[in-house]
């Protein structure tokens, strides 16, 4: 018998916290599909979600982030064209220069009024729903 089951993941929303109003730190992806992403990736089997997310951010913007939360949960079967992922997506801080490495092919600071075109992936919704809640104190319904 042959299971089909989602793919899990990680994506983290990373704070420089020694940069004023807090910007976030994007990827330019390297690999299809191409554009701007929240960095973060697939969970190896044996590893936790948050060692997968400190692993994501070490491996694609060079820097060693604290995890504060886990924001929410994204699972719609549409977010990643390649295949059906569950993304668990946490809020994380970082200081320093980050460098991209690994699938990034280059990264950037942004501020919610200046986000860069295209987004991958379901990352504008989560975005849009982060800033919300960094604004309101509200996350995401579950729907």
């Amino acid at each position: 018998m042959t299971y089909r089951n989602p793919v899990p993941t990680v994506d983290i929303i990373i704070e420089l916290v020694d940069q004023r109003d807090r910007p976030i730190i994007l990827i330019e992806r390297n690999n299809p599909p191409y554009g701007w992403a929240i960095p973060g990736g697939f969970i190896d089997y044996g590893e936790s979600v948050e060692t997968a997310a400190r692993r994501e951010a070490r491996e694609e913007i060079s820097l060693d982030v604290t995890l504060i939360e886990q924001f929410y949960v994204y699972s719609d079967p549409q977010r990643d064209q390649r295949k059906h992922t569950i993304s668990t997506v946490l809020i994380a801080t970082a200081t320093g220069e980050p460098r991209a490495a690994d699938d990034a092919k280059t990264v950037g600071v942004f501020y919610p009024w200046a986000m860069p075109d295209p987004l991958c992936f379901d990352h504008g919704q989560i975005l849009q729903d982060y800033w919300h809640y960094r604004h309101y104190g509200r996350r995401p319904r579950c729907s």
